[in-house]
């Protein structure tokens, strides 16, 4: 057994070393460039769109508003990543992996908008009139059905990815933080997760995203708010917090306190591996969400997709990552949830941690849905809606069995799936960029002559 841990950290050291970053950020970047950095120019219009997405699109296509099939996006990518990621990518590559954090996520932008564009633009509708998508459908029907095996690819190694990242990894991290927050024994959290799970998931996409749209508002307002307390206390530091995180993006930090020192390499390559982690672009998941939403316009789905990776990272990970350099927690020597809760406890002693921990929790569960619907839409890709039910009750126990198992092997194996998610995916976005490109400029030609149009008739 520690012969094959040792030769999954290996080859997890291979698949997320600085060949597939650069994949990751090189695409991304790519794709910046060759849309004219129009999703970062676009912002204020993705979050006009988010908003007016709350109704559908009459006539379109899709089983949830896109406002609704954003949230669900939401539900699994603003999870622990944005907590226990954050902090261990400062606690390793210092204070300078933010920047590289925040870099990811303004080319990552680039990357989940062309990938729900295709999504939406090559979705179909299943035997049962439901409308699915994702990159599998995107590679079958944008590169032809002879490249229909990478879509494949795709779906293996998504389907089984979830059953570990977004599933029994999740149950376990929430047992794990109310066991030592609370006392809560683990086979509690066990049946709970496992009833609350299949209440939820048997319903399908409707359910979940009803939930989402509900539930992930609220958790991100309310961490974001208790995240501002810290910042607030510690108002004077900010500048300096600031200075700290550009200063240590382009130069060595070295050890202070507990912190054992970093080189600009580590804060680059922590932080582009957690911005990844937390905000998933590049990994082709926003596209099999967004694939639901009732919407007529790829772009526009577009619009609204990209904005989880703003939400989820820019916002969400800045409050986090703040928090801990502003309160000098990063200098403890601690990582993981442990730091963000030190960092917290600075301002809200006795309170800290189990706010930390609730949010863990809430951010996990959210996680454990949203992902439900990714792994569902990729076995129904390769078996066929004969196997959403079954899956579905697997999902669930799934998640009551990982709050209750020891899962190191578990987490190393999904960190390799989620890399390999992304090869195909990465493939498809370069391959099919002129079709992005295309519909992009078509779509903002009739924006621009409709409103030629109005202004000529006022």
């Amino acid at each position: 057994m520690d012969s094959l841990h040792a030769w999954l950290d290996s080859l997890n050291g291979f698949v997320w070393g600085p060949v597939m970053l650069a994949l990751i950020l090189g695409t991304g970047l790519f794709l910046q460039l060759r849309l004219g950095f129009m999703p970062i120019r676009r912002l204020g219009g993705g979050f006009r769109l988010l908003w007016r997405g709350r109704t559908a699109d009459r006539g379109a296509a899709g089983e949830v508003t896109p406002f609704a099939a954003l949230m669900t996006c939401l539900s699994a990518t603003v999870g622990v990543g944005n907590i226990a990621g954050v902090s261990t990518a400062i606690a390793l590559g210092g204070p300078g992996a933010v920047f590289w954090m925040w870099m990811t996520a303004l080319v990552g932008m680039a990357t989940k908008y062309a990938e729900v564009v295709l999504a939406v633009h090559f979705r179909e509708r299943d035997e049962e009139g439901r409308s699915v998508g994702g990159p599998m459908y995107a590679i079958k029907n944008g590169l032809g059905r002879r490249w229909a095996w990478l879509g494949t690819t795709f779906a293996v190694f998504g389907g089984l990815a979830g059953f570990g990242i977004g599933n029994m990894v999740q149950s376990n991290t929430i047992a794990n933080a109310l066991g030592s927050t609370f006392g809560l024994d683990s086979s509690v959290t066990a049946v709970a997760l496992l009833v609350l799970t299949a209440t939820v998931v048997l319903g399908g996409i409707k359910r979940i995203a009803a939930v989402a749209s509900k539930l992930v508002p609220f958790m991100i307002v309310a961490y974001v708010v208790a995240a501002m307390t810290v910042l607030v206390a510690n108002a004077a530091g900010i500048p300096a917090a600031f200075g700290t995180i550009f200063e240590h993006a382009f130069s060595p930090v070295a050890a202070t306190g507990g912190f054992a020192g970093a080189a600009v390499m580590a804060a680059i390559r922590y932080g582009v591996a957690r911005g990844v982690f937390s905000n998933e672009a590049g990994l082709g998941t926003a596209g099999i969400a967004q694939a639901a939403g009732q919407s007529a316009s790829p772009v526009q789905s577009g619009l609204i997709g990209m904005m989880g990776t703003f939400i989820d990272t820019i916002i969400v990970c800045t409050m986090t990552a703040l928090a801990i350099v502003v309160s000098g927690a990063w200098q403890s020597g601690e990582t993981g949830a442990v730091l963000t809760q030190l960092a917290f406890e600075t301002v809200l002693p006795g309170w800290g941690s189990g706010v930390v921990a609730v949010s863990i929790t809430t951010f996990a569960v959210t996680t454990i849905f949203g992902w439900a619907y990714y792994g569902e839409r990729c076995w129904q890709y390769l078996v066929g809606v004969r196997a959403i039910v079954p899956y579905r009750v697997l999902w669930s126990l799934a998640a009551g069995a990982g709050a209750v198992t020891h899962l190191d092997l578990a987490w190393q194996l999904a960190d390799t799936l989620n890399a390999l998610m992304a090869v195909p995916n990465l493939i498809a976005l370069l391959a099919l960029s002129p079709i992005v490109a295309r519909l992009t400029r078509e779509q903002l030609e009739r924006a621009l002559a409709h409103q030629r149009l109005e202004s000529g008739s006022t």
